[in-house]
């Protein structure tokens, strides 16, 4: 409850001193089941972790050393209790670190000429990612792609795609499974393996989690188009044809054959099925573009 409540303070407070970059409540999924996602997934770092679990009864104990362990692997629940501090309170509003926290916290976000677009994640959801990202990739989201926008076609992706240098793909299946990938490195149209070791696959729903870089392998992301030798489409991580995530070039159709986990990211199924149907989907630019990529 204190880590809801938590997160809950923490967009609001951002939203009150109009500290939110472009997002809001009205272009975004449902903001109360991302802070009950994201909150699960802080909890369920404790449980990771040999401590007990947050399913476990009320009147269970944490130690305090167990907390501050937990803190210190868990420093985004440190960055937003910052954040609802300084702001809210307007302590050390200009204090370097505040600013910091914000800026990893909340990108600033560009629409251009899409106004009335509703993301597929919730504001919640875009804290937690973006914390992940790489810092000089955590300051502006870029929408580049989006089927409401684009329409559903694999070369309209490609050309809202390519030369935008990294990316974040977020994908909702006909099951309702909200999941994607971070892409570290510009895609290329080429029938081999790109990226490096700071890519990552995650879901959203029905579980907010992020899934890194196991070492197996360097299956970090693909992109082809036009061959008839190799597969045509986009995937990232596990191996041709048992991707841990495939976008199919016959746009509309994926899979996320990762059973039991994704060689690559060590992730489990993102969708609903193996097989599943595009409902829809969309991709972040992120970051400032390259001087070679202008």
């Amino acid at each position: 409850q204190f880590l809801e409540d938590m997160i809950g303070a923490a967009v609001h407070v951002l939203r009150q001193q109009n500290a939110l970059s472009g997002w809001t409540l009205e272009n975004t999924r449902d903001c109360d089941s991302g802070v009950r996602a994201v909150a699960a997934q802080l909890m369920s770092q404790m449980k990771a972790d040999g401590l007990p679990s947050p399913d476990a009864p009320e009147s269970s104990h944490f130690s305090r050393a167990a907390i501050e362990d937990w803190l210190y692997k868990a420093p985004i629940v440190s960055a937003l209790l910052r954040v609802v501090v300084t702001l809210g309170f307007s302590v050390l509003r200009q204090n370097v670190e505040q600013q910091k926290d914000v800026a990893s916290l909340v990108p600033r976000c560009r629409r251009a000429r899409a106004p009335a677009f509703t993301s597929l994640l919730d504001l919640p959801a875009v804290m937690f990612l973006n914390f992940h990202l790489p810092s000089d990739m955590q300051h502006k989201w870029r929408l580049l792609f989006s089927t409401r926008l684009h329409g559903e076609s694999f070369s309209q992706l490609c050309g809202h795609l390519v030369d935008q240098g990294p990316s974040l793909l977020v994908v909702r299946d006909a099951g309702g499974f909200i999941f994607g990938g971070f892409a570290s490195h510009n895609w290329e149209v080429k029938p081999r393996f790109q990226g490096d070791s700071t890519c990552f696959l995650f879901t959203v729903s029905p579980r907010l989690e992020v899934f890194t870089y196991t070492g197996y392998n360097d299956h970090y992301m693909y992109l082809n188009h036009g061959q008839q030798t190799m597969p045509n489409g986009l995937g990232m991580g596990g191996q041709h044809d048992f991707f841990g995530l495939w976008i199919d070039s016959n746009f509309g159709k994926g899979h996320s054959k990762a059973k039991p986990r994704c060689t690559t990211y060590n992730s489990p199924q993102l969708s609903a099925s193996e097989e599943f149907t595009i409902d829809a989907m969309e991709v972040w630019g992120l970051g400032d573009l390259t001087e070679e990529l202008q």
